[in-house]
């Protein structure tokens, strides 16, 4: 009932925040272009940042994109479901403000039960950024996008917490050899695995389009966050706490002062310990950042993350959040 509650919404013009395995998306319809228009009200987004367009499964990419390479094909059979976008030339009938005005489109078949049996319902795509203000951290619970975006919405799925917690790894295919413009855990090593050749990763100078996710400041919590390597944390912390102000302290659990087995507070000091695994350490982030933001500290202060691949898309984040 509450699946087939919200198709109707959505098929009535209205916006549905639902969950997918990698954060909560503010979904339209993606063929209404003033039901688009309010899900950039709602989040406060500049309309020349297109969308990631939702489908239910692989059939409907030929009606949403063209000159589709084989590529794409490719990738879909192999991780959708699942967290990857694909940005592919736009169909004829993609609305304008869902691609920023760009001749490209995002387009990802959700890996998670709630946002299937939706798309399902409703029989079209859905256009859905995530659920929060833009700019801000993403939100992995129904509780997050109550909490900041509340009556704005005319419904929330409550699909518990989201399994993997990061967005998902954005791919363009534009042009001859596949570029990834955002990482995820759709790693570059399992992409250039299926495609049986090695993939670039964007850099500034590379990337010439707009894309979710791209700009420098981005998945920001309101406290200032400030990225520092494991062995300077502690000192960093007591010297601001020294001064009066009130830091909170993440980090990963190998990383932390001994003897430190769960968080804890002292005077003006507050730690947030995140898992050692990546994976673990992603699907938590999201929600660490919000509780520490929540406090309304001076400053927030974060374990460094290693540098190889696994950690690259929560690295990533994590730079855009503390610029």
């Amino acid at each position: 009932m509450t699946i087939a509650r919200a198709a109707e919404i959505l098929r009535s013009g209205g916006v549905v925040a639902f969950p997918t395995e990698t954060v909560y998306g503010l979904g339209a319809d993606a063929l209404n272009p003033q039901a688009v228009a309010r899900v950039f009200a709602i989040k406060r987004r500049p309309p020349d940042h297109p969308l990631i367009v939702h489908l239910p499964d692989v059939s409907y990419l030929k009606d949403w994109a063209c000159d589709i390479p084989r590529a794409a094909y490719r990738l879909a059979e192999k991780f959708w479901p699942g967290p990857l976008t694909l940005i592919l030339k736009r169909a004829a009938i993609v609305p304008d403000n869902v691609t920023g005005g760009q001749d490209s489109v995002g387009l990802r078949v959700p890996g998670h039960p709630v946002a299937l049996a939706l798309l399902e319902k409703f029989g079209g795509a859905v256009a859905a950024p995530s659920a929060n203000r833009f700019g801000h951290v993403s939100p992995t619970r129904a509780e997050h996008v109550r909490e900041e975006l509340g009556n704005e919405v005319d419904m929330i799925l409550d699909g518990g917490p989201c399994q993997v917690g990061l967005e998902s790894t954005i791919v363009s295919l534009l042009d001859v050899h596949p570029l990834i413009l955002r990482p995820g855990v759709v790693s570059r090593s399992m992409l250039a695995e299926a495609l049986g050749e090695e993939i670039e990763m964007g850099t500034a100078e590379k990337i010439t389009l707009r894309a979710p996710g791209m700009l420098a400041s981005h998945y920001a919590p309101r406290t200032p966050l400030h990225k520092v390597p494991a062995a300077e944390l502690y000192e960093r912390a007591s010297a601001l706490v020294t001064q009066g102000q009130r830091v909170g302290v993440l980090t990963r659990q190998e990383g932390a002062p001994k003897p430190v087995l769960s968080p804890f507070e002292g005077p003006g000091l507050y730690y947030y310990l995140l898992p050692d695994d990546p994976k673990d350490y992603a699907h938590e982030l999201y929600d660490t950042l919000r509780k520490a933001d929540a406090r309304r500290l001076d400053m927030l202060l974060i374990e460094e993350p290693p540098q190889d691949e696994a950690w690259l898309a929560v690295r990533d984040r994590l730079t855009r959040a503390a610029t």
